[in-house]
């Protein structure tokens, strides 16, 4: 259960923004987009990799 903290006059704006904030980081809704449909173990090692390797040129582009 999220508790979103709020002090006196604090807008409510704000203590939404926060439990948004806290929403997303559980990844409830991440968890069910992928629950929605069935992608075998091959095709998320597939992407898993494609994603290691983007991420690994582009750390080293940014270095030189």
């Amino acid at each position: 259960m999220l508790v979103v903290q709020i002090k006196d006059g604090e807008p409510i704006e704000k203590a939404l923004k926060k439990f948004k904030k806290k929403f997303e980081k559980t990844g409830v809704v991440k968890e069910l987009r992928n629950r929605q449909k069935f992608t075998k173990p091959s095709v998320v090692y597939r992407e898993g990799k494609k994603k290691a390797i983007y991420v690994k040129k582009t750390y080293y582009t940014e270095e030189a």
